[in-house]
């Protein structure tokens, strides 16, 4: 008969915690391709720690299977460990796959380690599968428009300067955008990106556009206002 007696007894927070984990698997999941074999644990109860997983067909392990040997050796490891690191390692499949592994605890209230993110990619599986999801023809890609791209700002000023800076050029050479629009439609593609949610950047819009920040608060009441 299997004890179903908790290995951890679980706060509320510390269940919050795992069920953000356990939204984010799947889209890991999506993100990393059929290669990736995702498992989420809780420590909550051992003879059913598995609570969400992607892949799980290629260990047999479904939401609810219980922890694994490995998994408890890792917890071990970590436990032991002061930096509380994740750990990377080869390991194998049932079969003999050769995998490459990594054992992530997840910490909750008190800096207990609640669960485990364990991840197993399969190195066997066709590279061809691989190399599709990094192709825009891919049916999981969406189309983002070309003239956007991300910047790797050292700080927020920079980061704001160079969305500006990216966002003015277009609109500038944009001959469809009257004169008299040119900065209310920059304003609102700054919105648009969510550079307003950093702290002072109307201020530094405004300035760098050579307008007052009313003109900047205006634009932007009137396409909330709007939506």
């Amino acid at each position: 008969m299997t004890n179903d007696k908790p290995y951890l007894v679980l706060t509320a927070a510390d269940k919050a915690i795992l069920e953000s984990y356990a939204a984010m698997v799947p889209n890991l999941g999506e993100y990393l391709g059929d290669g990736y074999e995702i498992i989420l644990h809780s420590l909550e109860n051992l003879h059913h720690s598995v609570i969400e997983n992607v892949n799980g067909h290629y260990s047999g392990r479904a939401n609810g299977a219980p922890i694994t040997d490995l998994a408890l050796s890792m917890l071990s490891k970590i436990e032991h460990d002061k930096s509380h690191a994740n750990i990377c390692y080869m390991n194998r499949s049932k079969s003999g796959v050769p995998l490459r592994s990594s054992t992530i605890p997840i910490f909750g209230e008190h800096k207990r380690i609640i669960g485990l993110l364990c991840i197993n990619f399969y190195t066997d599986i066709p590279f061809s599968s691989v190399l599709k999801k990094f192709s825009f023809d891919s049916p999981t890609i969406q189309s983002i428009s070309p003239e956007i791209r991300e910047n790797f700002a050292e700080n927020t000023d920079e980061l704001i300067e160079t969305a500006l800076a990216e966002i003015k050029n277009t609109i500038m050479n944009d001959l469809s955008i009257s004169s008299q629009n040119k900065n209310k439609e920059i304003v609102l593609e700054l919105y648009h990106r969510g550079i307003f949610n950093i702290k002072d950047s109307v201020l530094k819009v405004a300035s760098l556009l050579g307008i007052s920040k009313n003109t900047v608060y205006m634009h932007i009441r009137n396409l909330k206002s709007k939506e």
